[in-house]
């Protein structure tokens, strides 16, 4: 079979080697070159999604073989129902974010050869059932991130990307750590050591052991997501990062803590994480409410729509941890509704910032006269972001309440006010960015948004739609995947642990 999964990761990995060749007096094509492979990647992309046969909850596209024996490391690759959903917001994002990177105005190359780099470290995240090769993934992807961060941000860039980075490998090294006792753990009770996602499944791991893992993986996790208390890093990275950087960022990077919790945590350590399942909800419902709150009183736009993220994916956790279909499945779908709407409130922050240099929302107000088609695209994905019935951001929070609400329903409850925190937060900056005299010289000859920044929207706001309208392919796909974790966990806690019994 042709190596559909390999060559999507290795694809960006050559268009990056490729761009750095580029002499520099002809930096300017690195653009055009990057987006062809990020074009190429998409395709592929599209092509496993079409191809993916729903219903079924195996791995499809499986590609092994042996890295080093003597270690038990492979190098296996598969996706299902939760991952396929991420491969695709991946490849569709990345795109977007080269042609939104007109703004970027020196090294081309390295910031193309970044990104590329960057897109390559995503996908292999999303795509690896060997658990060393899973965290060596996990750790390239960190240092693009960094240097988009670091070179192409702002005024505190050194700061927010040190920040970001050390938060990350301190995650980074907890989950080092669980993953070689694992693999420990493998070789003595098969008889040789291994790190495939599939085989450490069969492993039989005591409940006072499956804590200890537990705690440490949803540490990486929690600071990867973030989770609070681990969400400092969030807005000083969002903050800084270039546009792009933060759509990215937003889109796909901080799921990679969200989809560990649901591939990693919920299948191998299920008694543990019926254990913790009622920390990991309070500390959901703390972020969405904590988070909508902060983002009502921030004076900067983009300050505001990190915090939204905070605040955000609470509810992916708060679903994860229903450990319920329903939940689970909200949860999953509602990783790529947040990537998509969050990553249209930044591209959307960052045309009004190339065209002011501020993002003080009292600099601002009245500027619908002058930019009709910005405001009406920017209030657009707001109702998205606040679940509107009939946009995207309905189905994945609905979902997520409704599974949650049978198992912790003072903790749904109270999460559902991060609903209506979040039309708060939405349109009281949209009503004093965009409405009222526009009466400040410096708004009064904005030019609305031209052909290329319409074009990079149009594909954002047709996914927005289709999501919201039409679930049904995404839900048929993520279904059974979904199905077969809670199953694993509903299994491991037919009795009290012991946990339980101690405590009564």
């Amino acid at each position: 079979m042709f190596p559909t999964l390999s060559v999507m990761i290795w694809l960006p990995v050559l268009g990056a080697a490729i761009v750095a060749t580029i002499p520099r007096k002809r930096s300017e094509i690195a653009l055009p070159v990057g987006l062809g492979f990020a074009a190429l990647v998409l395709a592929l992309a599209g092509n496993v999604v079409w191809t993916f046969v729903s219903g079924d909850a195996d791995f499809q596209f499986v590609e092994q073989a042996t890295i080093y024996a003597p270690w038990g490391i492979t190098y296996h690759l598969g996706v299902d129902g939760i991952s396929l959903l991420l491969v695709a917001l991946t490849a569709f994002l990345m795109p977007i974010g080269i042609l939104a990177s007109a703004s970027v105005t020196e090294r081309h190359k390295e910031y193309m050869a970044a990104m590329l780099m960057l897109e390559a470290g995503l996908l292999g995240v999303f795509l690896s059932l060997d658990l060393v090769l899973f965290f060596v993934f996990f750790e390239v992807m960190l240092v693009p991130m960094y240097f988009i961060i670091g070179i192409w941000g702002g005024e505190r860039r050194v700061y927010a990307a040190l920040k970001f980075f050390l938060y990350t490998a301190i995650g980074s090294a907890f989950l080092l750590a669980g993953i070689i006792f694992l693999g420990a753990m493998a070789s003595d009770q098969l008889g040789t050591p291994s790190f495939d996602y599939t085989v450490l499944l069969a492993l039989d791991i005591p409940p006072s052991t499956q804590r200890w893992l537990f705690v440490g993986f949803a540490i990486a996790f929690a600071i990867k997501i973030p989770l609070f208390p681990f969400h400092t890093w969030l807005p000083d990275a969002h903050v800084e990062a270039p546009t792009v950087g933060s759509v990215m960022l937003a889109g796909v990077l901080l799921k990679l803590g969200t989809y560990g919790l649901i591939r990693f945590n919920l299948p191998l350590f299920p008694q543990a994480s019926v254990d913790f399942a009622g920390v990991m909800v309070a500390l959901a419902v703390i972020g969405i409410i904590y988070g909508a709150l902060v983002a009502i009183v921030q004076p900067d736009i983009k300050r505001l729509v990190a915090y939204s993220s905070v605040s955000h994916l609470g509810f992916i956790v708060l679903g994860t941890f229903a450990l319920s279909a329903q939940g689970l499945s909200g949860g999953v779908i509602q990783m790529v509704n947040h990537g998509l709407t969050t990553g249209a409130l930044f591209l959307l922050v960052g045309m009004i910032y190339d065209r002011r240099h501020t993002r003080q929302i009292s600099d601002y107000g009245g500027i619908a006269r002058v930019m009709p088609i910005f405001a009406g695209l920017f209030l657009f994905t707001a109702f998205a972001s606040a679940g509107l019935p009939g946009l995207n951001g309905f189905v994945g929070e609905f979902l997520v309440l409704l599974g949650s609400y049978a198992r912790h329903p003072a903790a749904t409850i109270t999460a559902a006010f991060g609903v209506l925190l979040a039309a708060i937060y939405l349109l009281w900056a949209y009503e004093r960015v965009f409405t009222g005299p526009n009466d400040k010289p410096e708004n009064q000859g904005l030019k609305d948004l031209n052909a290329r920044e319409i074009g990079i929207m149009v594909p954002l706001v047709a996914m927005i739609i289709f999501l919201g309208v039409y679930p049904k392919p995404a839900l048929d796909r993520i279904g059974p995947s979904v199905g077969a974790v809670v199953e694993r966990v509903e299994n491991a806690a037919v009795l009290p642990t012991e946990w339980e019994a101690a405590t009564r």
